[in-house]
């Protein structure tokens, strides 16, 4: 688990695989994209909030869910998760919530050029969400699934991203390079893999970001 100082106090991050975290702070923690494939959730401390970026199984797992929400969770999703009952929050790209001291904000996340086998993008724009999280200052980029897109231009001032790396759902090595060059994060988790050799993501990224191998 690794840690890092923000205004609100202490951040500890658990990677638990492919698109699977969870953030504690301040006594509150907070799962992003639980998926039961790569960790059994059961005995994991219990949810305060879920951070769901889209609907795809491997991102909202009801079976990863189930052991660690509680009856007052909340559940930010992306609008094609939906509204389930009255703990979930749907924000579309664009939109906002503060929730404990914390700023969530929704930004795109989605394709460009990749296709399924019918022709339709993987992750059409508008569905999904990635999450930039704002603890008072320190910033968490989640990107979710998605290539380079043209709104990667507006995010800013990022602390750690995560950012993914695998074909044929997000982006070739080249372009997590060209991505992580472009935010600039000053500690970067390559997600969402299927292969990492992180000694060559390294030899392209901006040395003064903090490649980290999880």
């Amino acid at each position: 688990m690794d840690s890092y100082k923000t205004p609100l106090g202490e951040l500890q991050i658990e990677v638990f695989g492919h698109a699977s975290l969870l953030l504690k702070i301040n006594g509150m923690n907070i799962y992003i994209d639980p998926y039961s494939e790569v960790c059994s959730f059961e005995g994991k401390p219990k949810a305060d909030a879920f951070l769901i970026t889209h609907n795809h199984y491997d991102h909202y797992d009801i079976n990863a869910i189930a052991p660690i929400e509680k009856d007052d969770s909340k559940f930010i999703v992306g609008p094609n998760v939906g509204e389930i009952d009255e703990r979930y929050i749907v924000l579309n790209n664009g939109d906002g919530i503060t929730w404990n001291g914390i700023d969530v904000t929704a930004v795109p996340s989605y394709n460009i050029n990749r296709r399924n086998e019918e022709g339709n993008h993987f992750h059409p724009k508008g569905v999904g969400n990635g999450y930039i999280i704002d603890i008072q200052g320190f910033r968490i980029y989640v990107a979710g699934d998605t290539e380079p897109i043209p709104e990667m231009s507006e995010i800013k001032d990022i602390d750690i991203a995560f950012i993914p790396k695998n074909l044929p759902y997000t982006m070739t090595d080249e372009e997590f390079i060209s991505c992580a060059n472009q935010i600039k994060p000053k500690y970067l988790y390559p997600y969402h893999y299927f292969t990492l050799d992180v000694e060559e993501l390294r030899k392209g990224v901006d040395p003064e970001i903090k490649i980290l191998d999880r």
